[in-house]
């Protein structure tokens, strides 16, 4: 009897498991309609900004372009980790870590070693990953809280303290590095440079005739000074929807995935239940056919 006790109490905590894990999935369901909506109308616009940025910055030579579009050493770089910040959403988290992980690895070693690289951490699971690893780098988790009420108020001001960063010339490279969101099923890690601008590639010909001639309303300086930081703010709220859209789709696959194996655990302990009550039952009636034989003897 010890032993159907046992089984009785696995099924019951298995039960309440299942139940967890539905309720999540149906939450992150519900996240994820709103999240999938907001990257799906954002990523076309910051897509062409993006494009359009880079075309009129590998044709520009004012201190707009200059000041966003310089080549740099690389000496102290900086890398934008956007994560989740809870855990339960399968190997989302991981596959950014991980690449940032290699990306560090192939280029910034030096930079580890000596101290110069920064973290800037969106979400708490990359600095707590990274935090264990490079206890010697530099990270700021001002921003570690933007998905707690996400507004493209607060994401504006991380991109403005990173444009201030690199224009101060305290980091020479910044790298976001985020989810992907394909579909509710299919996310993948992916790294973008963020500064300094990645111009376009100039036509091979070397012609004037080749390069456009922009007409700059109210004026170039003015116009890049302008929209250029507008274009940034816009292209770090798409990876950051990027990344919560993700998130959710991650998790509702999980916990998707966590119910029906609870269901096929539940079945085999079902079963086992009522082996172990049958043999119980069986056991019972011997005793007793047992003790009937005995006294009829």
């Amino acid at each position: 009897m010890a032993n159907l006790k046992e089984v009785r109490n696995r099924i019951k905590s298995v039960s309440s498991t299942q139940q967890i894990t539905k309720a999540m999935k149906m939450v992150s369901a519900a996240k994820l309609r709103r999240a999938q909506q907001a990257i799906v109308q954002m990523r076309p616009y910051a897509n062409r900004l993006n494009a359009m940025m880079s075309n009129i910055m590998s044709f520009s030579d004012g201190q707009g372009a200059e000041a966003f579009g310089k080549p740099t050493e690389k000496k102290n770089p900086t890398l934008v980790i956007v994560t989740s910040d809870r855990g339960l959403c399968g190997a989302f988290n991981t596959n950014i870590l991980k690449l940032a992980q290699k990306r560090i690895s192939e280029d910034y070693s030096a930079q580890v070693k000596n101290g110069n690289l920064t973290f800037l951490c969106i979400g708490k699971k990359g600095y707590e990953f990274f935090k264990r690893r490079f206890p010697n780098a530099q990270y700021n988790i001002n921003y570690k809280d933007i998905f707690a009420g996400l507004s493209f108020e607060k994401v504006a001001a991380c991109a403005d303290y990173l444009m201030t960063e690199f224009s101060n010339s305290k980091t020479d490279q910044i790298e976001i590095f985020y989810g992907r969101f394909k579909n509710a099923g299919t996310q993948f890690p992916e790294n973008e440079q963020y500064l300094p601008i990645q111009k376009s590639e100039l036509p091979k010909t070397d012609s004037k005739k080749s390069k456009p001639d922009y007409i700059f309303e109210p004026g170039q300086e003015t116009l890049l000074k302008e929209l250029i930081p507008s274009i940034l703010q816009s292209q770090l709220y798409k990876c950051v929807l990027d990344n919560a859209a993700s998130e959710h789709g991650a998790r509702m696959t999980a916990m998707d995935k966590a119910s029906e194996n609870a269901e096929n655990m539940l079945g085999e302990l079902k079963i086992n239940y009522n082996k172990a009550r049958q043999e119980a039952i069986t056991k019972e009636l011997s005793e007793i056919v047992g003790g009937a034989a005995s006294l009829a003897g």
